[in-house]
């Protein structure tokens, strides 16, 4: 559907726009003339009207909140929709919340100030207070503590909600092998880099793509060029591996996690309905999660994450407490909840959106299911640690990872929370040098493409190690 806006300053349209898109995720929101959601910022006043609606209000101290909380509160009572985050939209709310506590300010205080400045509910206030104090524990304090990350660039297949750049690993055979050879000289050379400086390894995060998509050989010898970089005789707190989709897992490849000492794994059903799974091209079903979930704990395998998307296309209620129950049964040692993101570039929106008009559930089921990971999570003992969120989320709600206590994986609290160096490794991996005297980041990422990755390595490499050196030579 197209949405029309007539806006008298388009200076302002991109906070107009945030808030419309909460309400119409799925429509082609334009800025025209003719439009009948007409809107005036004047110095003083801003005004909303639709058909016969008709709202003001005056500007106070900041006029960009002052038109974004009139727009909300306007498209609430039109919709008669409730958003529950209110006029947020920043990917870190929980960092909203820490800053107040910082500030000295009680949790009244801020469930007000939520409340007042943000248009947010209580719930998500306290979600925010209770993440940020977890956070506020763990997260990082000292510049030479840091953290490595190694993208692995291939999947077994593309899942249709997946917006990135993905690589079918069927399809790409001929890059598997110069791809990991560029990756262990990537690796190789970082582990000089970081011996060097005398840099201190908090947690390694292998991930991706799915690091398992490559046979078991290929695994291996990766992951003994990992371990041997940044895991041997370092006193790492975390060695995470995302093995992601059971169809890549193998007996052979969890051996080699415990012999190379991972610590934590993440096995991902997304959900346990198999039409979904089906339909989403996850080549897998849940008896196949099921089965590589134990064989992963009858191999000693402590802490296992699992993740649950809400708002699949054709999921409602039912299929979400079908996969909560199923997942219950499993007990993870950690969950993380996603809301679906539905990216204009991914599969599902262009396939099953537009073309075949699958519909996504409204916003009240959606706040229903969202209930149902939460009883999950309190039926599993697991405390929220970490929390984003994305923009064109169905719902407008967030994404919220799980976990028992001492299982938080300290990995995804640095990567969210910005206070920690990250070195990050393989094709589009992003390094993030942090400098906390200076309040500062600096980010340096490697190329997407996957032959342009192998054949200018070195060249990456090297300036990678510079903007490293602004931080640990000064």
């Amino acid at each position: 559907m197209e949405l029309k806006i007539k806006l008298n300053n388009l200076k302002y349209r991109y906070d107009v726009y945030q808030m419309f898109n909460i309400y119409y995720a799925l429509d082609e929101i334009k800025f025209e003339e003719d439009g009948n959601y007409i809107i005036n910022i004047e110095e003083d006043k801003i005004s909303f009207s639709f058909n016969d609606f008709y709202r003001e209000c005056n500007v106070l101290e900041n006029i960009k909140e002052d038109i974004k909380r009139l727009i909300f509160s306007s498209l609430k009572e039109i919709t008669c929709d409730y958003y529950p985050w209110g006029i947020l939209v920043g990917i870190r709310p929980s960092k909203i919340a820490l800053k107040y506590l910082e500030e000295g300010k009680s949790e009244k205080e801020i469930i007000d100030l939520f409340a007042k400045k943000h248009l947010a509910s209580e719930e998500k206030a306290k979600l925010c207070i209770k993440v940020a104090k977890k956070e506020q524990e763990l997260v990082n304090k000292d510049e030479k503590s840091i953290a490595i990350y190694i993208g692995m660039a291939f999947c077994p297949t593309r899942c249709f909600y997946c917006s990135f750049t993905a690589n079918p690993i069927g399809s790409n055979k001929k890059l598997v092998n110069p791809y990991l050879e560029a990756l262990a000289y990537e690796i190789r050379e970082m582990k000089k880099y970081v011996n060097e400086r005398n840099l201190k390894i908090e947690s390694v995060y292998f991930g991706g793509g799915t690091p398992t998509a490559v046979n078991n050989e290929e695994f291996e010898d990766i992951m003994k060029e990992i371990y041997n970089a940044f895991v041997l005789d370092k006193e790492i707190l975390e060695f995470t591996v995302e093995c992601g989709r059971p169809d890549s897992i193998t007996l052979e490849k969890l051996q080699t996690m415990k012999k190379y000492n991972t610590t934590r794994i993440s096995i991902n059903p997304q959900t346990m309905n198999d039409d979904t799974l089906k339909m989403i091209g996850r080549g897998h079903t849940s008896k196949d999660v099921i089965d590589k979930f134990n064989l992963a704990r009858n191999l000693g395998f402590d802490d296992i994450n699992m993740d649950m998307i809400i708002g699949l296309p054709g999921e409602g209620i039912k299929e979400a407490e079908y996969t909560a129950n199923e997942i219950l049964k499993l007990r993870p040692d950690s969950l993380t909840v996603h809301g679906l993101s539905l990216k204009r570039a991914s599969i599902l929106y262009e396939n099953f959106i537009l073309k075949k008009g699958i519909q996504i559930k409204k916003q009240d089921e959606l706040s229903l299911m969202y209930e149902v990971s939460r009883n999950l999570a309190k039926s599993l003992n697991i405390e929220p640690y970490y929390m984003y969120r994305q923009k064109n989320m169905v719902g407008n709600m967030e994404n919220l990872g799980y976990s028992k206590e001492g299982k938080e994986c300290l990995y995804n609290i640095q990567m969210i929370e910005d206070k920690q160096t990250i070195i990050a490794l393989g094709a589009d991996a992003v390094s993030k040098v942090v400098f906390l005297e200076e309040n500062r980041i600096e980010r340096f990422g490697n190329v997407k493409d996957i032959r342009e990755y192998t054949s200018r390595i070195k060249e990456m490499v090297e300036e990678k190690i510079k903007l490293l050196d602004e931080l640990y030579l000064k």
